[in-house]
């Protein structure tokens, strides 16, 4: 069979992303310019200035892909675009470039959808193996995902409020953590010790999650402690905090391994970064014989190359848009 070059665009927050992948397993090349240290000054994304560097950005890390993978459009068998969830005007940048080059170059247009994205950035550690769990954490999304072949996605549950990598954030800027505070509020995790009394959100039979209520109680505490002219041990708080966290997560997500008698686990998102819950569920699944897989650091946040490789996968199943595809600030993962 002939291999499949396919050039994936990611633009759905902060980070600008081109990158070329073949076969949807084999990195070729990846460019990201990062918002980070032009967001700082602001304590978090702001769209209006984010869809603006996108602007400014694209066709250089295009340029700069194409280059590094030393191919041309004329190479490449699809493009790929991230059309939903995130900033509306984020993505509206990557869509119309992977809608001008389509068009172009006549090359097919495949839609990804983010989470789809994060959830595949692990087929670039090794081929997926079905059926398995997909547990997805990140800024915008906790969900646990089935997936009982390639390209097929059943939500199992989801949070009812805020993400858990949004409740870092919040937590992080109450303790005074500068953005992004997700990172830092695990490292002060492991240097602390768990001695606050916080409240476990949604502690039922659902795969459901809810972190609102445990950030308004984090909120609460230091307000309170403030009150009552007691130093907030931060450390200590963290650690707290990241208990209760990963212990949910890491509850529920167990309880739907073995209800769904699946013996394979993949995470995803941003937060698949954190160390607590890295320790967590490599813990857990190894008492309970499930083969865990965790994507690369690289891969963790952000990338096209993820949208690459979900893009080659509903490639092969036929999936296209055309150049009527708008972006799409929610839309479920099906």
């Amino acid at each position: 069979m002939k291999d499949a070059l396919i050039l994936g665009i990611e633009s759905s927050c902060d980070e600008t992303s081109c990158s070329i992948v073949k076969n949807g397993t084999t990195e070729l090349a990846t460019i990201i310019s990062s918002q980070i240290d032009i967001h700082k000054d602001y304590g978090g994304v702001v769209p209006e200035i984010a869809s603006r560097e996108h602007v400014k950005n694209i066709t250089i890390v295009l340029e700069e892909c194409l280059t590094e993978a030393k191919v041309t459009m004329d190479d490449i068998d699809a493009i790929a675009i991230t059309y939903g969830p995130g900033l509306i005007g984020s993505l509206l940048i990557g869509l119309e470039a992977a809608k001008t080059l389509a068009f172009i170059h006549n090359k097919p247009l495949i839609p990804v959808h983010h989470i789809a994205g994060h959830i595949y950035a692990n087929n670039l550690v090794r081929p997926l193996t079905f059926p398995l769990i997909a547990l997805v954490v990140s800024g915008g999304h906790t969900e646990l995902i089935y997936m009982k072949e390639n390209y097929s996605f059943e939500k199992l549950g989801g949070t009812k409020d805020d993400a858990v990598g949004e409740c870092y954030d919040k937590v992080a800027r109450v303790l005074d953590i500068p953005y992004p505070g997700g990172p830092l509020l695990d490292k002060m995790a492991h240097e602390g010790n768990a001695t606050y009394d916080l409240p476990t959100p949604l502690n039922d039979d659902s795969y459901d999650f809810s972190f609102s209520g445990l950030k308004s109680a984090v909120i609460n505490l230091v307000h309170n402690e403030q009150q009552r002219g007691n130093t907030i041990r931060k450390e200590d708080l963290a650690a707290s905090f990241q208990k209760v966290v990963v212990d949910v997560i890491t509850k529920k997500t167990i309880r739907a391994l073995n209800n769904y008698q699946v013996k394979n686990l993949i995470v995803a998102g941003g937060v698949a970064a954190n160390r607590g819950l890295r320790e967590s569920l490599t813990t857990e699944c190894q008492k309970e014989g499930i083969d865990l897989t965790f994507p690369p650091m690289k891969y963790c946040t952000d990338n096209a190359a993820m949208i690459a490789t979900a893009g080659f996968y509903a490639y092969q199943k036929g999936d296209r848009a055309d150049l009527s595809l708008n972006a799409k600030s929610s839309v479920p993962l099906s």
